[in-house]
């Protein structure tokens, strides 16, 4: 066994031999390259990253002491790519856990078998670094570790996911080199770090080695300040040396242009203020930045410089003297295949789906990202929740005090030193707005003390810290806190903290409406209150990505996995699958509604028949000149007239009245709908031009004249009516339908001798539970609702005419065990022409909670896979969860309709429908239509299919199709982790009455 300190069971070290926390930076030789931030044209910059030796040990007790010798003899070992997890290279156990521990709750100490991964590599030191100091860079080890260099022990470090540095220059020497790391799983840190996500391990992000100058530039701290007015400003860059150095210090303009230059010679401790006038001030929507060199002996540092002021003003957040909305998500570290270590192109991939969703906030949940992460932030234009890596949300549930390391004196330094290292890091970057103390670790005096450092070092900006929320049950001294915070807080909630005028903060919500599975469906709730009130600063949807593991099944399928599918104890199950897009980046429908939702204009209907619309400009900073608005009038989804124009000097935060030039007709047998989208004009770094900022939708006022229909030769055909076994024959020209008067439904519908069903219609109630339903489908199934089935009391011919027939019907619904759920009677009426109409009055048991839907359900036979329908679309939509969608006319297929979660369950529905038609591709099939929108879903997979099945490849495609016909669908809101379902998106009603006419139908003819 390897004899070292066990320094990873010892609060009072968190390091030995570590270089102090700085801001980030990469030396070059020159300005032309220190510009364009590419590392590897620094000659000071060497990476390690690459082919490692790698041993992976179940338990620190098994490391030989020898491996890191200068002469130990690794040829056989593994090969691992640096940097990467080991878990996902096939070491030790995938394990997704949300807040429980996965180990024994023994604060500082950690299980006795601790993995651990032992690494090893040759590297070269150039002889043109002979002269110069060298450090070795490891921005991201998890969760502790030991370096050797040339056999020698050089240094340890915790925390996960910030920098440590250590100068090697004692144990290095020009040529072959060699380094051993040692890296254990667990240490008394991850009692910190027990955030929400899969447990990876290992050297995650990258490692380099730098060569500095003897007396060089340490430090930078690069302080922004703004005049009363934003006319004038000045950087003062705060300088740390190593010994002695002589700086100059050059500012340029985003162009280049030279603008100041400035010389220092810092002896330990060094200031420079360089002035500007009338700066251009940076922001999410106008990310302009400036450029500052410091060109100290032969290395030159760049940094980019953005002018932004943040401040709270009277309880209102506000950037730059404006009351600013955070339009934010809340973002992990996440690779479907390589865990935490994130490529930059991925990560790029992440902040043009972000901007091309009008997204401006990021929550860097919960640590701080890479830094090259914060760079493109800057440039891509985000503000950024940087969060100190730090959450003990297992604490609550192992002992049942939240409070618990926040209160103990010996946790004090290791809380600070984590606010600390995050801040020394990324003080200079202008995306950076808010620090945030951690996340979900309850709040006292270690908390305060965090905060009270990070005040001191950095008064720019505020401090944020959701812990401090009085349910916590922590401290209720949060005067070191600038902003409340809450978690899943209903809409009403903020509301009433906005009009309470003893609330002096502003608040965040720095999670809210739970993204996971089929939603979230409430957006639209929360930015109505939002908008409304200055107080309330914004808030990001938890959150970004479905953090699925790709990985295959026993057959050799691909699938994302969650916990507990690698037999992972404890583990959170699908819990990790709640983002907006998934895994692979695939925008999910919520975040096309999150979209629109939050999209800085706002579309309203000032005089419809005159063309004129209310256009509200909710840009912060621009006004509406980079857009163009076009325009479209459809009849019943036929092209009617279309247009375009610019709309200009509609400043931020204002409104302006456009007329569109278009004319209408007094009446129609149709409706006409006007759908307005305002349009990019030039190609940006995250769009080409063209790209949909929002569209918005209106019925037009036209007035609704029908037509008297046309009878065709065989509407008044007669009937020929059988009764034959409780089986009712009905025959007509070119038709036959056979109801069951013992099962009280159709069992045949035919035209031309086409069979358009495959079983007997039924009505519904359940759906295939959503994430959002995770909560309510216990008491759903407790009362039966997944297993209820009808009881048919009556049914009985009442009217009988030469061309028409009724049918009554007199039917419950329920499951075993409980009273029935609801009561109805149906009223069936044929007619000659073929067409099939359903009136049922339904009356629902008192004490029931609220309805997932009620609807007729349609099995149609193989073959059945054109859809055709208007209503909401193309995506699926819901009650609370269309605001993203447009209505029109719209030709889709089964397959396409259905949104494909990792986890199954109800989708692809679709609300406000007026009719849809479900044919074979030849066009034989159903029409399905409405006195009244209704709802309706069409899939290969049943309810049963759908609700069983816990990963996607568990699904078999049926051959038939399986149609819902939804009087009403309740919504799916958030509530996997947020609010219950608002009582506006429930089926609630104890009383109601559906009406659908069914018209078999050849569509070609």
């Amino acid at each position: 066994m390897i004899q070292i300190p066990k320094y990873w069971e010892d609060l009072s070290v968190l390091e030995k031999n570590r270089e102090a926390p700085r801001a980030y930076y990469i030396p070059y030789a020159d300005a032309e390259s220190s510009r364009k931030q590419k590392r590897g044209d620094s000659p000071y910059y060497r990476t390690l990253n690459g082919n490692w030796k790698f041993k992976y040990k179940e338990s620190v007790r098994q490391v030989d002491d020898a491996f890191y010798r200068i002469d130990a003899d690794v040829s056989d070992w593994d090969d691992l790519i640096v940097p990467s997890c080991w878990q996902v290279n096939g070491y030790d156990q995938l394990h997704y856990t949300n807040v429980n521990y996965p180990f024994p709750c023994d604060p500082p100490y950690v299980p006795n078998d601790n993995p651990t991964g032992l690494y090893v590599r040759e590297f070269n030191i150039s002889g043109a670094w002979e002269d110069k100091s060298k450090y070795i860079v490891f921005e991201g080890v998890n969760s502790c570790f030991y370096l050797w260099v040339n056999g020698i022990w050089v240094g340890y470090s915790q925390g996960s996911r910030v920098p440590a540095e250590f100068d090697i220059s004692p144990y290095v020497h020009t040529g072959s080199n060699k380094i051993a790391v040692m890296v254990l799983k667990w240490c008394d840190g991850s009692y910190i770090e027990d955030q929400d996500l899969w447990r990876f391990s290992g050297i995650f992000r990258d490692v380099y080695l730098l060569a500095r100058s003897p007396e060089h530039i340490v430090d930078v701290f690069n302080r922004v300040e703004l005049d009363q007015d934003f006319g004038s400003g000045t950087v003062t860059c705060e300088l740390t040396a190593a010994g002695q150095a002589d700086a100059r210090i050059e500012l340029t303009d985003a162009d280049g242009v030279l603008l100041h230059t400035e010389t220092v010679t810092v002896v330990g401790e060094g200031c420079v203020t360089l002035p500007v006038d009338q700066p251009n001030l940076w922001s999410a929507e106008t990310p302009y930045l400036y450029h500052l060199y410091i060109t100290a002996a032969d290395e030159v540092m760049h940094f980019e410089v953005g002018f932004r002021k943040v401040e709270i003003v009277d309880g209102v957040f506000m950037i730059n003297g404006t009351a600013v909305k955070l339009k934010g998500v809340n973002r992990h570290d996440s690779h479907p295949v390589l865990g935490q270590t994130v490529p930059i192109n991925h990560m790029i991939k992440d902040l043009k789906l972000m901007k091309l969703h009008n997204i401006n906030t990021i929550r860097a949940s919960h640590y701080p990202n890479d830094p090259r992460f914060l760079e493109l932030c800057n440039q891509f234009g985000f503000y950024v929740i940087d969060e100190a890596d730090l959450e003990c949300h297992g604490v609550f549930h192992a002992i049942g005090n939240f409070n618990m390391l926040t209160r103990l004196p010996e946790w004090e330094h290791v809380f600070v030193e984590r606010a600390v290292r995050m801040v020394e890091r990324d003080k200079n970057h202008p995306s950076v707005i808010i620090w945030s103390m951690g996340n979900e670790s309850g709040y006292d005096v270690n908390h305060m003390a965090m905060a009270r450092w990070t005040k001191s070092r950095d008064a720019s900006r505020p401090v944020h810290y959701e812990g401090s929320d009085p349910r916590h049950l922590g401290s209720p001294d949060t005067e070191v806190l600038d902003m409340e915070s809450r978690m899943y807080s209903s809409p009403a909630y903020i509301e009433a903290y906005a009009k309470d005028e003893n609330s002096t903060k502003p608040m965040f919500m720095c999670e809210y409406s739970h993204a996971m599975g089929n939603g979230p469906g409430d957006l639209k709730d929360y930015w109505d209150v939002i908008y409304k009130y200055p107080k309330l600063m914004g808030g990001c949807v938890w959150e970004w990505s479905d953090h699925g593991i790709l990985t295959k099944n026993a057959q050799g399928t691909p699938y994302y996995a969650y916990g507990g599918d690698f037999g992972d104890q404890p583990n959170d199950g699908n819990f990790c699958i709640d983002g907006l897009v998934s895994p692979d980046r695939v925008p999910h429908p919520g975040l096309l509604e999150l979209k629109k939702v939050i999209a800085p204009i706002r579309v309203e209907a000032d005089d419809l028949a005159a063309g004129s619309l209310r256009i509200t400009n909710l840009y912060d900073f621009v006004d509406l000149g980079h857009l163009t608005l076009h325009w479209t009038i459809e009849k019943e989804g036929e092209l009617f007239s279309q247009g375009q124009t610019l709309v200009s000097g509609v400043a931020p935060h204002t409104s302006q009245l456009v007329k569109l030039d278009y004319d209408l007709p007094e009446f129609s047998e149709q409706a006409f709908y006007l759908t307005v989208t305002f349009r990019l004009r030039e190609k940006t770094l995250w769009s080409e031009v063209g790209h949909e900022v929002i569209s918005e939708q209106f019925r037009l006022p036209v007035e609704i004249r029908k037509a008297a229909e046309a009878k065709s030769a065989i509407d008044g055909q007669p009937l020929r009516i059988t009764e034959e076994d409780n089986l009712l024959t009905i025959d007509g020209f070119d038709f036959r339908h056979v109801f069951d008067l013992y099962k009280g439904s159709f069992t045949s519908i035919t035209r031309h001798g086409v069979e358009m069903i495959g079983k007997p219609l039924g009505f519904n109630i359940w759906r295939a539970p959503t994430d959002n339903d995770r909560k309510v489908k216990r008491q759903w199934m407790e009362e039966g609702y997944d297993r209820a089935l009808p009881h048919i009391y009556e049914a009985v011919v009442t009217e009988r005419e030469e061309n028409s027939i009724q049918i009554r019907v007199a039917y419950s619904l329920g499951g075993y065990i409980k009273p029935p759920l609801l009561h109805g009677v149906a009223y069936w009426r044929v007619t000659g022409n073929g067409e099939i109409s359903l009136k049922t009055e339904v009356t629902v048991r008192e004490d029931l909670l609220f309805l997932p839907r009620f609807g007729l359900q349609v099995a149609m036979p193989a073959g059945t896979e054109e859809v055709e329908y208007f209503g909401n679309g193309p995506h699926e939509s819901y009650i609370d969860k269309s605001q993203s969608t447009l209505k029109g006319k719209y030709l889709t297929t089964v397959d396409e309709l259905f949104t494909p979660y990792i986890m199954p369950q109800e989708n692809g529905s679709h609300d406000n429908t007026d009719w849809v038609i479900a044919t074979n591709e030849q066009g034989m099939g159903l029409k399905f239509t409405s006195n009244r929108p209704f709802s309706f879903n069409a899939s290969h997979y049943t309810l049963e299919d759908l609700t069983l099945a816990q990963h996607d490849y568990e699904l078999v495609r049926r051959d038939e199709t399986i149609l819902h016909l939804d009087y009403k669908m309740s919504g799916v809101g958030s509530n996997s982790c947020g609010p219950e379902l608002l009582e506006a998106y429930r089926l609630d009603e104890k009383q109601f009455t559906f009406e659908l006419n069914i018209m078999p139908l050849f569509k070609e003819d």
